[in-house]
């Protein structure tokens, strides 16, 4: 349990409904100061819609929420006073030059006049984006994009940043870099609320939450997420017929489950020795090119979270 003077974003409960169709189904989470805190799920899965609430764009159906002491329901006007928003969709200016766009929302936000200044040099140096400042927004890449629309969104120095999938659509190298700052504001106190589709970057959170039809199917530290895997050993089979090897595997005692990743295969076993042995019986025909036992990333912690959620639904 989090002491109740540190925490920053805390949800009991929280439900949203729209019509018949749950969005958002009973998620409770505790988010401490200073902590980047990810989201993580397919699209669907309800991320939007609770930060959407978070920040008192919506009204919860049931339960509670709260942003720096604020309730979420009561008080959403004090909530969007002291928090940054980013949007998954690019929501800046692309007519205005990058300087322009600071300027713009330095009004909006309501920065005071004798800072403006400070605060524009401040996001300029932070997004590496001095260079740029002149240039017409519609120019920059979607990496540059993201950066600018980062710097307006902590203009006004919010203690909380709510980010929904901020790297969509940019390029992995883009995409390390725009973590990289997440990381400087984190280390300076702001907490950081992001949501995302990429499950490689789980890495970049101190904790996250696992979110699945609108539910919190696991939460905790990268590190704490893959050790729930233990007992079980994760291997990475290479054939040269994927769909072959996964039918010949159907029945294979030890073996838990079978997951396409790029090119080969994702293994799940219960007894390495053993069961190892039985896959290259069952692959006599087919042929392996690599089978070794590796570490589980965050996509196959998923991916097995995800399938133990669709047994529990089957049962």
């Amino acid at each position: 349990m989090i002491a109740v003077e540190t925490i920053a974003v805390e949800t009991v409960e929280l439900v949203k409904t729209f019509g018949a169709f749950v969005a958002v189904d009973h998620v409770s989470l505790q988010v401490p100061k200073g902590e980047i805190f990810g989201f993580l799920g397919p699209n669907g899965a309800g991320k939007s819609t609770t930060i959407r609430m978070l920040c008192g764009l919506l009204t919860p159906t049931s339960g509670r929420g709260s942003v720096n002491g604020f309730d979420v329901a009561a008080q959403p006007e004090e909530i969007r006073r002291r928090i940054g928003y980013m949007s998954q969709k690019f929501s800046l200016y692309d007519d205005l030059t990058v300087e322009e766009n600071i300027d713009f929302f330095s009004g909006i936000y309501g920065v005071p006049r004798a800072i403006r200044d400070q605060r524009k040099s401040y996001v300029l140096e932070m997004a590496n984006l001095a260079e740029r400042r002149r240039a017409l927004t519609r120019t920059l890449s979607g990496g540059w994009k993201q950066r600018l629309a980062l710097g307006c969104a902590i203009l006004h120095d919010p203690p909380v940043l709510f980010l929904d999938e901020p790297t969509s659509g940019v390029d992995p190298l883009a995409r390390g870099a725009f973590w990289g700052l997440i990381h400087d504001l984190s280390d300076t106190g702001h907490t950081i609320f992001v949501s995302t589709h990429y499950m490689d970057e789980a890495e970049y959170c101190h904790r996250l939450a696992l979110m699945y039809r609108g539910k919190v199917i696991a939460l905790g530290t990268p590190a704490e997420l893959k050790g729930g895997l233990t007992g079980h050993s994760l291997l990475q089979l290479d054939t040269g017929a994927p769909l072959d090897t996964m039918r010949a595997l159907e029945g294979v005692a030890g073996v838990l489950d079978v997951a396409v990743f790029g090119g080969g295969l994702h293994v799940t076993v219960d007894d390495l020795e053993q069961t190892s042995v039985r896959i290259r019986e069952a692959l006599s025909g087919i042929g392996i090119k690599r089978m070794e036992e590796i570490e589980p990333s965050m996509e196959d912690v998923f991916v097995a979270m995800i399938e133990a959620e669709e047994r529990k639904a089957a049962a």
